[in-house]
């Protein structure tokens, strides 16, 4: 995408010769800085051998001055006269650029690149733009953070790229992934994290690798069929991010609105500038929503804290945009909002899906064995019974980077080894078969056990090599085939037509207009039920149960089964 596209950063004039004899051309670069009620600013850079120069304001807010740049590579920053609370009065700061795209880590200054008289982020050519992409509600989703998904080198201390992600793609596709939603890869203060405090909006995360690394990834990605969504913080930022001290109060609350969630300071959706007539929040975030769909090409996003958003109509307004940006190729945007609320994603509501936590909290606690609530859990399998609408109105999953893995949870409740996998397996047979879009966090495919931790902790693929783990991988590779093929599960269609809740047994069944049936039998006790009969089977004839592999009769509208301790049966017709 050329720079001329994105909106509030460089003005890139034409290239103006200076001189005809010179082998060298020069552009006229106009820079930037949108600071309305600032009163003065500097352009300092590599190019003016750190001395400044200033800059004149117009009445639309920004501050601009032009230099003349041959084609290279440029660092640069600006100096602005502070008007946040806590600093002196005009106190002049030293900030990089907000709309920078590349930031040097070491100097911590705004790169900028010149090539042929133009503006660009890198030299980056998209190759797999024409490739189709899958449906919203074809998806099964794959969480993942960059630094901690690489590829089980012996090192531990080695980090992964955006690179190492490219390279186990063909791992991804094996196991039936067609989405993967990346942990946030703005740019961060520190050489790890997990991108939560993003300091600058614009620039992809540069300990994972360049910004021609991250293309290259979602461009292999697109080629293989498989979506991208990115994470996005839009609730707030880090207190070193350049508008912090520019101006804290015109992008940000002056305080926290929810002291208990309060992660930084927070954009202000309420501020409007009358004598602008903008809302400064919203312009900057537009602004880097249009930068990333267009630059990087991404087809979802995550917003992180939607809860704390809480503003509808710029959530509407976003959302949107985003679709009119991304044009004609799908586009998912997802709240996290905790708890969820299906406002959110309804007629009237903002989003297309939500993460749907109670889904989480609910399976984990049934297949642990901590309590066994027949309509809670009917309630998360259907979502409807919610009040949610539709099938991509909820992302379903077993955990993510929020939460304790499975099988520490199992772990902790002295549950191991094979009675832990096969607790493991029934919560995974409800995911790929409940209402709503799966996902999985990464390692959880094949059972990773390590405990939740914000240092790094990259995932055990050494794992793989026990029979257990590689088994709970085939059966999640199995029951994710069965969801992206089987188009029952693609409906709302559920129905619950059996129970037994001294037995802890219950069944379902999903279904399409065109004869696709999917039948869950699920027991969530410890005992083995020899010779069970399940009656008020949706339909006799031969059917075939997916996990094991074979074909089993139904007659007079009923089934006898084998039904083991904390199991499900997953027939097809």
């Amino acid at each position: 995408m050329q720079w001329a596209n994105i909106p509030n950063i460089f003005k890139l004039i034409h290239p103006v010769s200076t001189g005809v004899l010179k082998r060298k051309m020069a552009s006229s670069i106009e820079f930037q800085l949108f600071a309305p009620y600032n009163k003065e600013a500097n352009l300092i850079g590599s190019f003016s051998d750190w001395e400044p120069i200033k800059m004149e304001k117009g009445d639309d807010g920004y501050f601009r001055n032009k230099v003349e740049l041959e084609d290279g590579e440029y660092r640069y920053k600006f100096q602005v006269r502070s008007k946040s609370w806590f600093l002196e009065p005009d106190q002049w700061v030293d900030i990089i650029d907000p709309y920078a795209t590349d930031i040097d880590e070491y100097t911590q200054n705004g790169i900028l690149k010149i090539k042929e008289g133009k503006k660009i982020v890198d030299t980056y050519v998209w190759q797999h733009d024409d490739k189709p992409l899958p449906a919203d509600h074809e998806l099964v989703i794959y969480e993942l953070h960059v630094g901690d998904f690489s590829g089980g080198e012996d090192d531990p201390k080695i980090r992964g790229r955006y690179q190492h992600v490219t390279e186990k793609l063909d791992y991804l596709i094996d196991l039936g992934i067609n989405a993967i939603e990346l942990m946030p890869v703005k740019e961060n203060p520190g050489e790890y994290s997990w991108g939560y405090s993003p300091q600058h909006f614009f620039a992809a995360e540069s300990n994972y690798g360049s910004t021609y690394e991250l293309k290259r990834l979602i461009d292999e990605c697109h080629a293989k069929g498989i979506r991208v969504i990115m994470d996005g913080i839009y609730n707030h930022t880090n207190t070193d991010c350049p508008l912090t001290q520019i101006d804290h109060d015109y992008w940000f609350h002056h305080e926290p609105t929810d002291p208990d969630n309060s992660w930084g300071p927070e954009f202000n959706y309420e501020h409007y500038d009358e004598n602008l007539d903008l809302k400064p929040a919203w312009q900057f975030v537009g602004d880097t929503v249009d930068y990333w769909v267009k630059e990087y090409h991404i087809d979802g996003i995550r917003y992180d804290a939607a809860r704390q958003l809480d503003n509808y109509d710029f959530m509407h307004w976003i959302v949107n945009r985003t679709k009119e940006v991304a044009g004609s190729k799908p586009f998912y945007n997802i709240a996290e909002h905790i708890p969820e609320n299906p406002a959110i994603t309804n007629l009237d509501g903002p989003m297309d899906g939500c993460w749907h936590d109670s889904f989480y909290h609910t399976v984990k606690a049934h297949i642990c064995g901590d309590r066994f609530e027949l309509e809670e859990l009917k309630n998360v399998i259907d979502c409807k019974r919610q009040g949610f609408l539709g099938a991509t109105n909820v992302v379903n999953y077993l955990t993510n980077h929020d939460h304790e893995r499975i099988m520490a949870e199992l772990a902790d409740r002295s549950i191991f080894d094979e009675a832990a996998f096969k607790r493991f397996k029934l919560g995974v047979a409800l995911l790929m078969t409940a209402v709503g879009i799966p996902m999985v966090w990464m390692g959880e495919e094949f059972g990773d056990y390590h405990p939740l931790s914000q240092e790094s902790n990259k995932i055990d693929w050494n794992l793989l090599k026990n029979d257990l783990n590689s088994g709970l991988q085939a059966y999640y590779k199995g029951l994710i085939n069965l969801r992206k093929h089987n188009y029952a599960l693609y409906t709302e269609n559920i129905e619950f037509f059996y129970e037994d809740p001294e037995a802890k047994v219950f069944a379902y069944t999903r279904w399409n207009d065109e004869g696709s049936r999917v039948v869950v039998v699920a027991n969530f006790s410890d005992q083995y039920l020899a010779g069970y009969t399940i009656p008020n089977f949706p339909d006799n004839g031969t059917w075939h149960e997916w996990t094991g592999d074979y074909d089993i009769e139904a007659g007079e509208n009923q089934i006898m089964i084998d039904l083991p301790e904390y199991e499900a049966k997953v027939f097809v017709k």
